[in-house]
């Protein structure tokens, strides 16, 4: 056995003392004590508030929320699963460095593990490590607080460099890799990234089979595919607790199937085409790879972020400007653009000409498939195309997330082609076989190409702005000239205004891409130099990486920067409490719903910080709920709004409440509700209680039955729902038999609360069917009267009901999915087995690889 020299593990050691260095130095607000305040994660806060305090008085996971959207499952807003182990790896590899710091360190870190993987220079390594880590959608995403996303994108690389290496014949340490990082990925809980990564491994895939079919080397391919399909079965097993709930979960929620038959042409099996497509990428808003603010960058104010901007505006037009949007993509509105890098796309362009191999070719494909789809709807047919066949990718939203693909690919391919080009010999003479041409070329020659392709553009955007593009976002000229006119302004008014936004648009398009074409000619000179022997090899290295993070620093600053950070008090309490929220907390009752009207009731959580919420903030609410409010809820909210602004007396208000059965089944007790100025500013806000709210539980004289989810959810548009049920035909078996008495003394209240458990006692002299105000979920809710499991159904659309005999009772709800349960003691067997196999793998790796260098 050779003696370990400690010199080879030095670029090693460097490198991760360089990542840490930048993660740190890029958020030092964090060793001041601060905090980064996240959207996101300021709404989980919210929305995680009842599980957290359940979770603290009980010392067990409630599994389910009350808390939002009027009660759901747990799975997919906050869930330990102490059974996973894995999840001791993931802290390892964090170091014990503080968030967000451990996010951009992984990012580093598992690119350069990749990079090792393909035998690139360490010190080249970091370079790469830098040019993919900075990518601006990666720092975005932790501002906005997706870091579960971002969790996920640090472990794609060394998920990507388990598979090479199988593909290599390295079928232990492969397989090793592949099944510690997998598992890792999808222990960060972020599905879509997964599916994402999962679909640029099928590509890489394929064209490894391509090339072992020519090869005539199937039997190593199969070999390959065994080990990975083995490494794929234990990250899956051991995340089985999150995985089997959140399938199980996914079939009732958003991304499942709808019930429902209206508007056939916009369903799938999953998501709705334009609720999938909602957040698409523009088509010429593709060129934000190489030019961050080809489209203006963020959404906001012009005059908070690009105050230089308007300096050639007239005048009299500059405030208004200052406030107009500076960005005019296709997007609904973005916190910024996905940038790659300037230099970063320019040896990716070379990357094209001058690097070979299936992965090259994998990473080409990767790249294109990625922005043809985040185009979205842009793309229909071809969206339309994976959205009804491609099993999986109807299940998200936001397509133009699948850039994250690009932002991968496009800085590998880049530092591959830095590699071949620093280690060739033959220099830029070296002959090669460019695209278009007949006759074989040089390196020189694509060094022109790719320059071209990527300054030359740029330029040409400089100089030409309007011919090559515009500046106002599909139908806002005429938006803007017709309200500037309506307002009383001439037709010359409203078309001066827009020619100096386009002035304004043109100065933040023009900036960055002058900047773009000096960085690349930068970088291009420093190659030059390289190969006329004017500087050495290390000189390229370290120029070319200081260009890469300057371009990609200050770009990310635009976005993340110091004013992102408060203090940690803040942070911990996000939501103050009102005057409207103290005195509904003083109702003693321990069930019931609150609308928040103050706020955007259905994508905001701050009520469910101190209620229980009508609405709420989350992107898989159940599918039924959804529904109902946009079938019914909505339609009750404006006319709750119509009749509050008309200045309302109380006897209006009892009009208007009585006439919403839906949410007074909810038990919607209590509405908070605006009061506005004469100037239209809100002023204060007020608690208005709804006396007409159904309470916890009540009996009912009638079922209506329905033969479909179309007949139950219209149903509901006029009903009684003290008087009665509307149920679907599906539970007739169950209330087979049933014959209402009536009992005017029958009565049934809820006399214990907890998130997972409710007890009732109910008393009557016949049989009664009674509805409880509670979220029907037949894949874990369990009813007992008197300690016996007994069946119930759902009524109403998304409500409970149940057959109650006559008598005294205690009828309890419990929530046991058994989902649950399984998963971990299946994770915990599986993540023991995938670390030891981890660690066996390695060990028998290294033995190997000791012995070839002992005989060698």
């Amino acid at each position: 056995m050779k003696n370990i020299n400690f010199k080879n593990f030095l670029p090693h050691i460097i490198a991760i003392a360089v990542f840490i260095l930048l993660a740190c130095v890029y958020f030092k607000p964090v060793f001041d004590g601060k905090k980064i305040k996240q959207g996101d994660i300021v709404n989980y806060t919210g929305m995680s508030k009842e599980i957290a305090d359940f979770r603290k008085q009980y010392n067990e996971e409630p599994l389910w929320t009350n808390s939002m959207f009027g009660g759901m499952p747990a799975f997919q807003i906050s869930v330990l699963h102490p059974s996973n182990l894995i999840q001791y790896a993931d802290k390892i590899f964090k170091l014990g460095l503080p968030h967000p710091v451990n996010l951009v360190f992984l990012y580093m870190l598992g690119f350069y593990l990749l990079l090792l993987v393909l035998r690139v220079d360490p010190w080249l390594g970091i370079l790469g490590a830098i040019a993919f880590a900075f990518s601006s959608y990666f720092f975005i995403i932790i501002e906005a607080g997706h870091n579960s996303k971002a969790h996920a994108i640090a472990y794609m690389a060394p998920t990507v460099a388990g598979a090479i290496l199988a593909f290599r014949g390295r079928y232990l340490l492969g397989g090793a890799l592949t099944a510690l990082f997998l598992a890792l990925d999808l222990y960060a809980n972020h599905p879509q990234i997964t599916y994402y990564l999962l679909l640029f491994l099928i590509i890489y895939g394929i064209t490894e089979l391509i090339n072992a079919i020519k090869a005539k080397e199937l039997k190593g391919y199969a070999k390959s595919v065994g080990v990975l399909a083995i490494a794929g079965l234990l990250a899956v097993g051991t995340n089985a607790g999150n995985l089997l709930a959140t399938y199980q979960y996914g079939k009732y929620s958003t991304r499942g199937k709808s019930d429902l038959t209206f508007n056939k042409e916009n369903k799938t099996s999953g998501l709705d085409k334009d609720y999938a497509t909602q957040w698409s990428y523009g088509k010429g808003e593709t060129m934000s790879l190489l030019i961050p603010d080809f489209k203006g960058g963020g959404s906001g104010a012009i005059g908070n972020s690009n105050k230089q901007a308007l300096k050639d505006v007239d005048g009299q037009f500059k405030e208004y400007i200052g406030k107009s949007d500076q960005y005019w993509g296709d997007q609904p509105f973005t916190s910024g653009p996905v940038y790659t890098g300037a230099i970063v796309v320019f040896l990716f362009v070379l990357g094209l000409f001058i690097v070979e191999g299936s992965l090259k070719q994998a990473l080409v494909v990767a790249t294109l498939l990625s922005i043809m789809l985040a185009w979205g709807k842009n793309f229909m047919w071809f969206s339309e195309l994976f959205l009804d066949h491609f099993p999986g990718y109807n299940k998200f939203r936001a397509v133009s997330m699948i850039l994250v693909i690009a932002e991968f690919a496009i800085p590998l391919l880049a530092v591959l082609a830095l590699d071949k080009l620093i280690k060739t010999r033959q220099g830029l003479e070296e002959k090669l076989k460019l695209p278009f041409l007949s006759k074989p070329s040089t390196v020189k020659v694509a060094l022109y190409v790719s320059l071209g392709l990527t300054a030359g553009l740029a330029l040409m955007y400089y100089l030409v702005p309007g011919v090559l593009t515009d500046f106002f976002k599909t139908g806002e000229s005429n938006e803007v000239y017709d309200q500037i006119t309506k307002g009383g302004n001439s037709p010359e008014i409203a078309q001066s205004f827009l020619d100096n936004l386009e002035t304004a648009r043109k100065a933040i398009f023009k900036a960055d891409a002058i900047r773009t074409f000096f960085l690349i000619i930068l970088a291009a000179g420093v190659i030059w130099l390289y190969f006329k022997s004017k500087i050495e090899r290390v000189y390229i290295v370290i120029t070319v990486t200081f260009f890469i993070l300057a371009d990609m620093w200050s770009v990310d600053k635009r976005y993340v920067n110091n004013d992102n950070f408060v203090s940690a008090a803040e942070v911990s309490t996000p939501f103050q409490q009102t005057q409207a929220d103290a005195k509904i907390l003083e109702d003693k009752d321990p069930d019931f719903r609150v609308l928040n009207l103050y706020v955007n009731t259905f994508n905001d959580a701050s009520t469910s910080y101190w209620h229980k919420s009508i609405g709420g903030y989350h992107g898989a609410k159940l599918k039924r709920y959804q529904e109902l409010v946009d079938f019914q809820i909505d339609r009750s909210i404006a006319e709750i709004k119509q009749v509050w602004h008309s200045g309302p007396t109380d006897s209006l208000l009892r009009t208007v409440f009585v006439r919403q059965p839906v949410l007074n089944m909810l038990n919607t007790k209590y509405f908070i509700l605006p009061i506005p100025d004469n100037q239209g500013n809100i002023k204060n806000i007020v608690p208005v209680q709804n006396r007409y709210a159904m309470g916890n539980a009540w009996f009912v004289n009638s079922i209506k039955y329905v033969p479909n989810a179309d007949s139950e959810i219209t149903a509901l548009s006029n009903f009684n729902p003290r008087a009665t049920a509307v149920v679907d035909e599906v539970f007739k078996p169950e209330l087979q038999g049933f014959q209402h008495k009536y009992d005017s003394t029958a009565s049934i209240k809820l006399t214990s609360y907890k998130a997972n458990e409710l007890t009732y006692e109910s008393n009557s002299t016949a049989e009664q069917l009674a509805v409880f105000s509670e979220i029907y979920y037949k894949d874990g809710w369990n009813a007992y009267v008197d300690g016996q499991l007994t069946p119930h159904v759902r009524a109403n659309y998304v409500l409970r009901a149940m057959r109650i005999p006559a008598g005294k009772h205690t009828v309890v709800y419990k929530f046991e999915p058994v989902v649950y349960k399984t998963g971990e003691k299946l994770s915990f067997a599986m993540s023991a087995l995938l670390l030891l196999s981890v660690a066996g793998a390695l060990f028998l790796d290294w033995k190997k690889m000791n012995t070839t260098d002992t005989k060698a």
